[in-house]
């Protein structure tokens, strides 16, 4: 098991490119681009990884800062809130060090803007002063490598998306992959578990590697509150229950999108505002947690008008498929 000075989640993290599971072309690019900075000795690009949450951003961040030897600061978008922030952070950087900006979509503008001659040539321009006597300090940054991750790219200024040198994109996992997560996932923990207790996992799991590990550490407490000597389908089952997760994967939080639309909307459209005050959640909840899931199943699409759910719903949650808005759009 465990010890208790290593958290869970440290201990199911990769710590090399080859310990990764899945995402081939992207492990594929940062093996070469790891590799060129080790033949030069210093680093002239940055990474900007953008895909759905919970697939790997943060893992991927740590295994590059380890491979360069260097060490790695995390911060978000949000958290930098003045220059003064970003010179805080940046003075303390070092050669071949990775500076990881979660939501980087959310940094201010102007900390955006003072970003620029960071990424392209190492300077971080610095006014003193204010009015007729302000000048500009032009100091030296060290080496390092800016990795921005976004779930919304769409979101970057164009300026900004255009100094990252390598432009990666995470995407949800396929079952295989998914499984062998799983199972490495269970052998680190030291659970013993069925194949058919992995493959509810995998199933229920979103095809993403974070809620896949999440379910096994609650089966992890299980496991050693009750004494079990094995994990079985059951046993899994019953945990999914607790969890409320159905077997494709949706959560209370999804159902309750999908009855919504359905009963209350006549299965749409219906628009974002709306939804999101029918549930009671933010917009960002739906947008980035909630729908990109549903669309993968092809359980709703997004039209001009909002939100539509599909056929495929209506017999996921055992409605009866009426006349609705939905098939007057087809």
């Amino acid at each position: 098991m465990t010890t208790k000075s290593e958290p869970v989640e440290a201990t199911l993290r990769p710590k090399t490119l080859l310990e990764y599971v899945g995402q081939t072309r992207v492990i594929e690019s940062l093996r070469l681009f790891i590799d060129a900075v080790n033949k030069r000795g210093v680093v002239s690009e940055h990474i900007l990884l953008y895909g759905p949450p919970g697939i790997g951003k943060t893992t991927l961040a740590n295994i590059v800062a380890r491979e360069l030897q260097g060490e790695l600061k995390v911060t978000s978008g949000p958290a930098i809130e003045k220059t003064s922030d970003l010179a805080s952070i940046l003075t303390n950087m070092k050669d071949n060090d990775v500076l990881f900006i979660d939501e980087i979509h959310r940094l201010p503008r102007t900390i955006e803007e003072a970003l620029y001659p960071v990424m392209e040539e190492f300077f971080l321009d610095i006014v003193i002063g204010k009015g007729p006597a302000a000048r500009t300090v032009r100091l030296p940054i060290p080496r390092f490598t800016i990795i921005g991750a976004t779930t919304r790219v769409a979101l970057l200024s164009a300026p900004l998306r255009d100094r990252f040198g390598l432009l990666l994109h995470l995407d949800y996992y396929n079952d295989f992959d998914m499984d062998k997560i799983v199972r490495r996932s269970a052998s680190l923990l030291k659970l013993p578990i069925d194949t058919d207790a992995t493959d509810e996992i995998v199933k229920r799991s979103r095809r993403t590697p974070r809620v896949a590990n999440r379910a096994l550490k609650r089966v992890l407490d299980m496991f050693e509150v009750r004494k079990h000597k094995r994990i079985t389908k059951d046993i899994m089952n019953e945990m999914f229950e607790i969890l409320q997760i159905d077997h494709v994967g949706l959560t209370h939080l999804d159902t309750k999108y999908l009855e919504l639309l359905i009963k209350k909307f006549n299965g749409g459209p219906a628009g974002l505002s709306t939804l999101a005050t029918g549930l009671g959640e933010d917009k960002q909840t739906i947008e980035e947690y909630i729908e990109p899931y549903l669309l993968q199943l092809g359980f709703i699409s997004k039209t001009p008008k909002g939100r539509v759910a599909q056929t495929s719903a209506y017999s996921h949650l055992k409605i009866p498929l009426k006349e609705t808005s939905q098939q007057r759009l087809v």
